[in-house]
């Protein structure tokens, strides 16, 4: 008599995980987001920003696209191939109406190989508290610990000044430029600098 053993899971997962940052926190994106108006505003909100649209466009104008960009997202929960928050404002244990922030993405652009990339944006209104520097800092050490994240890279356009500074803030050390790297949102290539931490690499303090 034979005997089956199911396949071990594949530690190189992304776990839907909520993460604190305190008077903010990071929380996965469900398909059940889209019956939030205020987080469809925000993101509609989101798209319409001139320095989103140029660093990080979203194909969302309505609720319905809105949807869409969620569904995608609570796809990707469910393969483990993509780790992507809503940042929300206030501790994680409260409840009630949500303020939204930003997003925060970890993906793969290597698996097989433990190789990751990391991105982010903020709303307007929540830039200048050091939220992204945090943010990128918790989500990083939480994929180093949790998905056997061996490295993780971040990329942005050479002009991009606030997005360097949060790499550098949260560990991240530029390690080059990329020439003609992207096509960003006015339709064009730029150059990107490239920064990354490995998993070995030491943690900076979350104040950056």
């Amino acid at each position: 008599m034979s005997t089956s053993t199911a396949p071990a899971a594949d530690p190189r997962t992304f776990t839907p995980t909520t993460l604190d940052l305190g008077d903010a926190h990071l929380r996965p994106w469900s398909r059940k987001d889209v019956e939030s108006p205020a987080l469809v505003r925000g993101l509609t909100d989101a798209a319409a920003d001139p320095q989103i649209a140029l660093w990080n466009p979203l194909p969302v104008t309505d609720r319905a696209t809105a949807a869409k960009w969620i569904g995608v997202r609570g796809d990707a929960w469910d393969a483990g191939s993509l780790a992507t928050f809503a940042l929300l404002d206030g501790p994680a244990a409260e409840s009630g109406d949500v303020s939204f922030l930003g997003a925060l993405t970890v993906r793969w652009t290597d698996r097989s190989d433990g190789l990751g990339m990391i991105g982010y944006w903020l709303l307007p209104a929540a830039r200048g508290r050091g939220l992204a520097t945090r943010a990128a800092l918790v989500a990083a050490e939480w994929a180093f610990r949790t998905a056997d994240v061996r490295r993780l890279e971040l990329a942005h356009a050479v002009e991009n000044e606030a997005s360097c500074r949060v790499g550098l803030r949260a560990g991240f050390p530029a390690e080059g430029t990329l020439r003609s790297s992207f096509r960003f949102g006015d339709g064009e290539y730029h150059d990107e600098h490239l920064h990354a931490r490995l998993a070995s690499d030491p943690a900076p303090s979350a104040q950056g």
